[in-house]
């Protein structure tokens, strides 16, 4: 087929590949990836793709509307230079280590290099089995496909660290799933979506090979993994001081992290599922399954069906998640040096880099939260303390207790009266009653914040800075799922709709003010609008 893509599918020519081409589940060991073909599909129809991210790999309408097009995002047809696979990784879920797990419905169509010289990687998620796909079809219905296609795109213009997504495909085929692990499956529509990323590499990549004693295969992941993702760092060359190099590179993964879950953290998002297999060694959110963003403020709402027990990955825990994580991380690289007199040292470097994830984090969180409250410089208090600590913690404080909308707390508090703060601004910002009591401390509140902000230019420029950092819109969990009942109706306009007004999550846009209001109160339990489960 004609191919308007430039693929050069550098990992699969660099790294070992598995020798059996058959598609069978099995356990792959010394190596990185399975040859793998997508399975065909009944009747592929293009719902929606990202233009901006089209246009970046030399994609326009003309083009993605082409049969061939469609076809090849579809998984019923091969590009030119394409030479589809899946990779092999492990990985710690729920805390416990898994062993294999590997691309079970992602195939990989190729490596590309934009018109701007960027490397991406595309990937089709719910195009079939791969070797990794265990006792699943390898395939993914409607509804998830809609959240990740739009979580991406609308992660990416909050200014979020994330993977990216081409295009939404239905497949005209139905799946079937068992939604709520209940005994219930039915059939669902079946679509696909093409996810594209500078890397899809994973924590979980390098974990595997070192649980087995791969100490070659690991070493050889890294070395790529260096040469071709991180080749913008100073590092020493493989020969050179290796032990100092993995330290260094260490310490840049650890970095990245910290600052795309403070970045989280800023806009209120949960990712529901961090397990190592779905932590980017570039610092990038990838794979968006039970997600969503906190309505009423509360640090232990998570929004995973599986974890509602335990709350391991909750909103608040997110930091201390993505640390064990690359405590484990740093486990596997260390096994290069096990038994060595190298050991010391570079288990020495690594927890630096430790060290390094909560100074980064520390930093960002602070940054973020003075541009989020709209204070210039961070102060203390006449005995030391920081002020700002105690306000911030005061605040969200009384909205986890009052239960108040953080998205629509902070746009609010950027239109303060800082020399008579009224808390009656904030009426539309509660959840449940609206006493007296809420309403009392939230105006204790605000007259301390104005006494604070009104040391510093109560000018526009602060109210810039806080908009700024403070969305209008994000996608709460009961407007996807308003998006997906409609297109499971067969009507695609919210999904469009959406994705258009997210991509300017900032800016007031006329018309739209119903993608910024508060979660209703008839979706605070229904299922898709509060919690979701891992099935998909």
């Amino acid at each position: 087929m004609p191919n308007p893509l430039n693929f050069n599918n550098r990992f699969i020519e660099a790294l070992p590949a598995d020798p059996e081409t058959r598609n069978f589940t099995r356990q792959v060991s010394s190596a990185l990836w399975s040859a793998v073909m997508p399975t065909a599909v009944a009747a592929p129809q293009l719902l929606a793709f990202s233009e901006d991210i089209a246009t970046e790999l030399g994609l326009n309408q003309e083009s993605m509307h082409g049969i061939e097009m469609v076809a090849a995002l579809a998984g019923n047809a091969v590009l030119q230079g394409s030479v589809p696979y899946a990779t092999c990784y492990g990985g710690h879920q729920f805390g416990n280590w898994a062993g294999q797990l590997g691309d079970g419905r992602a195939i990989y169509l190729g490596e590309v290099t934009a018109t701007s010289g960027q490397h991406w990687e595309l990937q089709l998620k719910g195009a079939g089995p791969t070797p990794y796909s265990r006792r699943a079809d390898g395939r993914a219905v409607l509804r998830s496909s809609i959240r990740e296609f739009l979580c991406s795109e609308a992660m990416h213009y909050l200014g979020v660290p994330t993977t990216r997504a081409l295009s939404l495909v239905a497949t005209g085929d139905d799946v079937m799933r068992d939604m709520f692990y209940n005994g219930n499956a039915k059939a669902e529509p079946g679509a696909v979506v093409c996810r594209v990323a500078p890397s899809f590499t994973r924590f979980g990549h390098f974990e595997l090979p070192a649980s087995r004693g791969g100490t070659a295969l690991l070493k050889q992941l890294i070395d790529f993994t260096i040469a071709h993702d991180f080749a913008d760092l100073a590092l020493p060359d493989e020969s050179v001081e290796p032990v100092e190099r993995l330290g260094m590179w260490f310490a840049e993964v650890a970095a990245r992290t910290a600052r795309m879950v403070a970045q989280w953290m800023r806009v209120g998002f949960v990712h529901g599922v961090m397990n190592t297999d779905n932590m980017s060694i570039l610092g990038l959110t990838i794979d968006y399954g039970p997600y969503g963003w906190v309505d009423n403020f509360d640090p232990g709402w998570t929004p995973n069906t599986t974890d509602a027990e335990g709350k391991r990955y909750a909103f608040g825990r997110q930091p201390e998640i993505a640390r064990w994580n690359l405590s484990r991380l740093g486990a596997a690289l260390a096994t290069l040096a096990g038994g060595t007199a190298d050991e010391n040292t570079l288990v020495t470097a690594l927890n630096r880099g430790l060290a390094g994830f909560d100074t980064t984090y520390n930093n960002e969180i602070m940054r973020h939260f003075s541009d989020k409250f709209g204070f210039v410089q961070w102060q203390q208090d006449a005995e030391g303390d920081e002020a700002e600590s105690a306000l911030i913690n005061d605040a969200f404080n009384l909205l986890h207790h009052a239960e108040m909308d953080m998205t629509l707390f902070f746009r609010t508090l950027a239109t303060i009266d800082c020399v008579a703060p009224d808390a009656t601004l904030f009426a539309d910002v509660f959840y449940g009653a609206d006493n007296k009591t809420n309403f009392k401390n939230l105006q204790t509140w605000l007259t301390r914040y104005a006494t604070r902000v009104g040391t510093q230019p109560n000018d526009p420029a602060r109210v810039a800075r806080m908009n700024a950092a403070n969305p209008i819109y994000v996608l709460r969990n009961y407007l996807a799922q308003q998006a997906i009942d409609k297109a499971e109706a067969g009507d695609n306009s919210m999904v469009q709709q959406l994705l258009e007004v997210l991509k300017h999550p900032y800016t007031p846009q006329v018309g739209m003010e119903a993608f910024a209001a508060k979660r209703p109160e008839w979706a605070r339990n229904r299922a898709g609008c509060s919690m979701l489960s891992c099935s998909s």
